[in-house]
C-alpha cells in the first residue's frame, strides 16, 4: 500500500470517523481505523464499535493498493501535529507496519491486519428505491433541537433514543427523559412521499451532529433497512443499529393550552440564569422563577452557602406566579434555540411548561417544574 494525501483532508477524515472507534472492547481491532485504497484517486477510512459505523472517502494519489487498520487515537495525535503539507503512507506486503512521512517528519506505526476488521456493510440494502433523499440543513437542525432531551445513551433504554418520523413531507423528531421533552417539525421535500418511523440512539445523533460540521453536501439519503439506519452523502456513509420497541406517545404529554404567556429575550434570560445558578443547591439544581407584571425574578439558595437573586423586565400580563425548575434543563433548552426571544407558556406551578422560540411554532421544549418545599 502506498499513497500521498493532503494533511488537512486526512485530518478531517480521521475526525469524521475516529470518534466511533470503540473506547472499550475485547476486540483490539475496534480501537483502530480501517484505511484502504479506493481506486487510484482516493482512500476510504472506516471506524466502528459494532453498533455505529462511519466510513468516508478522501481524495488521494494512490500508487499501490492495500489496506491496514491503525490505532485511532494514535493516528489522530500523529496527524494533528504534522505540518500542513502532503503526507505519504507506505506499507510493504505482509507487513502491518506503516511508514508515515511529512516534510522532515518520519514515523513508523504498527497496525492490525485489515482482515480482522468486521465488514459492517455486508447485507445492507443498496436499492436506491428504499432511500429517501432529504435536505441536509433541516435534518441537522432537527437533530440539534430535538436530541438533547434524550436520556443518557449509556442507560440503554428507549428514552435514550430520538424518535424520527418522516411523513407527508414533514420531518418530526422528539426526545424525552421523563422530566423534559423536545419536539421539532420541519417541512422537507420528499417527492415520493415515503413514510419512515424509527428510534435512533442518541449516541448516533450526537455523532451525526459532529460529522455534519465536516460535510458540505446539501442533501443526504436516509433508509431504514432491517433494523439499521443508513445515512448517505456523496462521500460518507453512516450505519447504525436502531432501537426496537414502542416509544412513549409524547404528543399526548404536550398541553393543548397554557393560558399564561411570557416573552423574554433569550440571551438576557440565559445570562441571568447562569449567574443566579452559582448559588444553587448542587443536589437539586433548583432555580425559582417569580413572574409578576412585566418582570421576572430568578432566585436560588443553598442554606450552607447563601443565596442569589436577579430581576429584569419581560413581557408578562398574567397574575403573579412562582414556579421552580432544574436550571440545567432550562439552560440546555435555551442553548438549542435559534431565536432572539423565547416564549414561555405556563399554567400552574406544577404543570408542564412550554419553552419555545417566539418566532417559531414548530419547535417546543417542555419542562416539568419542581415542587417548591418550604
Amino acid at each position: 500500500m502506498k499513497f500521498l494525501i493532503n494533511k488537512e483532508d486526512l485530518y478531517n477524515g480521521i475526525k469524521l470517523v475516529g470518534n466511533v472507534a470503540a473506547i472499550r472492547s475485547v476486540q483490539p481491532v475496534l480501537y483502530n481505523i480501517l484505511i484502504e485504497t479506493n481506486g487510484s484517486n482516493s482512500i476510504k477510512l472506516t471506524a466502528t464499535d459494532l453498533e455505529l459505523t462511519i466510513s468516508t472517502i478522501i481524495d488521494a494519489k494512490v500508487d499501490e493498493e492495500g489496506k491496514i487498520t491503525l490505532p485511532s487515537k494514535k493516528l489522530n495525535d500523529l496527524v494533528s501535529r504534522l505540518s500542513d503539507s502532503l503526507v505519504s503512507f507506505e506499507m510493504e506486503d505482509n507487513n502491518n507496519q506503516v511508514k508515515i512521512t511529512c516534510d522532515n517528519s518520519k514515523f513508523e506505526i504498527i497496525g492490525i491486519s485489515a482482515s480482522e476488521f468486521p465488514n459492517m456493510f455486508e447485507n445492507l440494502s443498496e436499492d436506491e428505491d428504499k432511500f429517501t433523499e432529504i435536505e441536509m440543513k433541516p435534518f441537522v437542525k432537527s437533530i440539534k433541537e430535538a436530541s438533547y432531551a434524550a436520556a443518557n445513551f449509556e442507560t440503554n433504554n428507549l428514552l435514550s433514543g430520538v424518535v424520527c418520523n418522516i411523513n407527508d413531507n414533514i420531518l418530526e423528531m422528539a426526545s424525552t427523559d421523563g422530566n423534559r421533552l423536545a419536539r421539532v417539525r420541519e417541512k422537507i421535500s420528499t417527492p415520493d412521499n415515503k413514510n419512515n418511523q424509527m428510534i435512533i440512539p442518541s449516541k448516533t445523533t450526537n455523532e451525526f451532529l459532529k460529522m455534519s460540521t465536516l460535510i458540505n453536501d446539501s442533501a443526504l439519503k436516509i433508509c431504514n433497512d432491517k433494523s439499521k439506519l443508513i445515512l448517505k452523502t456523496e462521500k460518507t456513509i453512516l450505519v447504525s443499529n436502531l432501537m426496537e420497541g414502542q416509544y412513549p406517545k409524547y404528543n399526548q404529554l404536550i398541553p393543548d393550552k397554557n393560558p399564561k404567556t411570557a416573552i423574554i429575550n433569550k440571551s438576557k434570560l440565559l445570562s441571568a440564569l447562569e449567574r443566579v445558578s452559582v448559588m444553587v443547591n448542587e443536589k437539586t439544581s433548583i432555580v425559582k422563577f417569580e413572574f409578576s407584571e412585566n418582570k421576572l425574578t430568578l432566585k436560588a439558595d443553598t442554606p450552607e452557602s447563601g443565596a442569589s437573586e436577579e430581576s429584569f423586565e419581560i413581557e408578562y400580563k398574567s397574575e403573579d406566579m412562582l414556579i421552580a425548575f432544574n436550571y440545567k434543563y432550562v439552560s440546555e433548552a435555551l442553548k438549542n434555540m435559534e431565536c432572539e426571544n423565547v416564549q414561555i407558556n405556563l399554567n400552574t406551578n406544577l404543570s408542564a411548561t412550554i419553552f419555545r422560540p417566539d418566532s417559531e411554532e414548530d419547535y417546543i421544549s417542555l419542562i416539568m417544574p419542581v415542587q417548591i418545599r418550604d
